[in-house]
């Protein structure tokens, strides 16, 4: 397979059902429904040929639907879905949806772990279970927390050697302040761990979404870099959540710049490589 993988973006139809998490002015530039064909000449204007549609809300119904929408659209190579857990019968959930339309898309499953008030949910004997069969079931594991809850996911990893996990945004580093620590040594403490990779994506709206620069990402990719090295980072967009600090092409030309400094065979790992052998991508 040619062409650069992104790793990581969205999309949703308020016609089907609302996305209650978006609220507030701030985030009205994205309060509208978002298409995987409304992205797809942007991507393959940046040189983007696969990428990897992850889940956005904690509903059954969705995942099905976005296995659909991969068999309808070339550019998604892989799905990212949900499924409870910490269901008794999490694991013939997951055959069911691996042996439904669309089920060999499926690649990995996601909860919004960033919003359980227990730092340590990850660490729960029922959740632990779950992740089991998610691994059992040839899946890796999206990890989508914020820095306080790193501990427990690098507690968990540790647990869990036989399932890969995918540390998303690298964890929502506090950009915007200007902070490394404690994220830094954190995010070190997890990279321990070989079955965990991380995205270089979703960076910009943890930055000041109107005056951001490179500068202000660079510290804290050169940690990722060298926690991880390019052979466990993958890039990702997080469209159209990017829109808010930029526009598609701005996202992906700011995250190409940041590994500008690595060997061809460096870049062409974060770029593709890794995505395409964490995820499985056919």
């Amino acid at each position: 397979m040619t062409g650069h993988v992104d790793a990581h973006f969205h999309v949703w139809d308020l016609s089907v059902r609302a996305q209650p998490w978006i609220t507030g002015p701030e985030l009205a530039p994205i309060d509208r429904t978002f298409e995987t064909g409304d992205l797809e000449p942007q991507a393959r204007a940046k040189g983007i040929t696969a990428a990897v549609l992850v889940q956005t809300i904690t509903v059954p119904e969705e995942t099905p639907e976005f296995l659909e929408l991969a068999r309808e659209h070339d550019l998604i190579a892989g799905v990212v879905g949900w499924t409870d857990l910490t269901a008794p019968d999490v694991a013939d959930r997951l055959a069911r949806l691996l042996a439904g339309p669309g089920g060999g898309y499926l690649k990995a499953i996601r909860h919004q772990v960033q919003g359980e008030p227990d730092p340590r949910w990850l660490c729960r004997p029922d959740v632990r279970r779950g992740l089991a069969a998610v691994a059992a079931a040839g899946l890796a594991y999206d990890l989508v927390v914020v820095p306080s809850q790193l501990p427990a996911a690098a507690e968990t990893a540790a647990a869990l050697p036989q399932l890969r996990f995918v540390l998303d945004h690298l964890g929502k580093p506090p950009i915007a302040s200007g902070r490394l620590e404690p994220w830094a040594a954190d995010l070190r403490e997890l990279a321990r761990h070989g079955n965990v990779s991380a995205k270089l994506s979703g960076l910009l709206t943890e930055a000041s979404w109107d005056s951001w620069v490179l500068a202000d990402l660079r510290p804290y990719t050169d940690v990722a870099l060298d926690a991880f090295g390019p052979d466990r980072l993958m890039a990702g967009s997080d469209w159209p959540l990017c829109l808010l600090a930029a526009s598609y092409a701005e996202t992906v030309d700011a995250g190409r710049e940041l590994i500008a400094g690595l060997s061809p065979g460096e870049r062409a790992a974060v770029l593709g490589g890794t995505a395409r052998r964490v995820y499985r991508l056919a």
